[in-house]
């Protein structure tokens, strides 16, 4: 891609909002969908070359999750074939910028389609009805959430890899029930991001546009809806705030950046200057040091997520969640100091 964007159009161009200065290939964002799209699709083939007679060399834990894997896929491949239609949404947006309002209805649409197929949360809520608007809602913010990430090189796939890593941790090591299919799904990602950084990271020589963003942000939101969930006889049900600590730093400057725009009367997909990131950079940091305080600052609540399949009791996890308010309350400060530009 980094070969073929220059030569099709698929340019980012530097502007008063942006902080490159030089045009940069985009286009990273097919690369990543590659990434993960190919490994699925061989897993897929092995599968069903090995459903009924698994090689003698297949590992027993492996093998005897063949059926379980097949019987998944259609599942699978539904939540890819979403993600793809909002990436390649995304790779237009790339080659010539969308109505945010189009855009937004067709984040709307494909969630609810996806939410209705059955991939949404099971949360002890008395309506099932609001399960499901907030499934919707959680798929629709996380899409913008790594779409706004994107405003600096290694920014939103770095937040990816340590998100996605951090879920597959929870899935691989939950206590009795392991989620062989959600986090192998999330290993794939972070596999994909982390080749795709190695293009990314600063001076980036790709980005990786509004069709990475969109693929990441859905894959990681359908993905954490199918991993989490509650049922009555659950003892520990405070593990359904994990994935909220993971994602902490993402949902709070999506939406600390949204209610700044709308006090201010504009729109809250026009774009700025006032990310945390962007924040740190006017405090004085390099913008190299504001991507890996925004990293350093995410793997510090992906722990504190972590934290909360080790305590057994509501009063422990309500510690765990304070310590990541506390987090979120010093980037709000950090927010607040005097800024050297508008």
């Amino acid at each position: 891609m980094r070969w073929v964007a220059p030569r099709i159009g698929l340019i980012d161009k530097p502007a008063s909002r942006k902080v490159h200065v030089i045009p940069t290939p985009l286009g990273g964002g097919v690369g990543i969908w590659c990434g993960v799209v190919i490994p699925l699709v061989a897993a897929q083939v092995l599968i069903q070359l090995w459903l009924h007679e698994p090689p003698k060399w297949l590992p027993l834990e492996l093998a005897e999750h063949l059926s379980g894997a097949a019987y998944r896929a259609t599942e699978l491949w539904g939540v890819v074939a979403a993600a793809t239609i909002l990436s390649i949404t995304g790779l237009i947006d790339d080659f010539r910028p969308l109505s945010w309002k189009l855009r937004i209805a067709l984040q709307f649409g494909i969630s609810a389609a996806v939410v209705m197929s059955g991939v949404r949360a099971s949360i002890f809520l008395i309506y099932p009805w609001m399960g499901i608007l907030l499934s919707i809602m959680w798929m629709v913010v996380l899409v913008n959430s790594f779409n706004f990430l994107d405003n600096m090189d290694g920014l939103s796939g770095g937040i990816g890899l340590i998100t996605s890593t951090t879920l597959a941790v929870m899935m691989l090591t939950k206590p009795g029930d392991p989620h062989w299919f959600v986090g192998g799904f999330f290993l794939i990602v972070a596999g994909s991001l982390m080749g795709f950084l190695c293009h990314n990271w600063s001076p980036a020589r790709i980005f990786m546009g509004d069709a990475g963003s969109y693929f990441i942000g859905f894959s990681i939101a359908c993905m954490t809806l199918l991993g989490t969930f509650y049922t009555p006889a659950d003892e520990s049900q405070h593990v359904i705030l994990a994935p909220l600590c993971v994602l902490a730093v993402p949902l709070y400057d999506i939406c600390s950046v949204v209610l700044i725009r709308l006090k201010e009367g504009r729109s809250p997909f026009q774009p700025d200057k006032k990310h945390f990131s962007h924040r740190l950079v006017a405090l004085g940091l390099t913008k190299e040091q504001a991507v890996l305080t925004v990293h350093l600052t995410t793997i510090i609540t992906s722990l504190l997520g972590l934290t909360l399949y080790a305590v057994s009791t509501w009063n422990a996890a309500v510690i765990v969640v304070a310590c990541v308010g506390c987090i979120l309350l010093l980037i709000a400060i950090l927010e607040a100091a005097p800024r050297d530009q508008p």
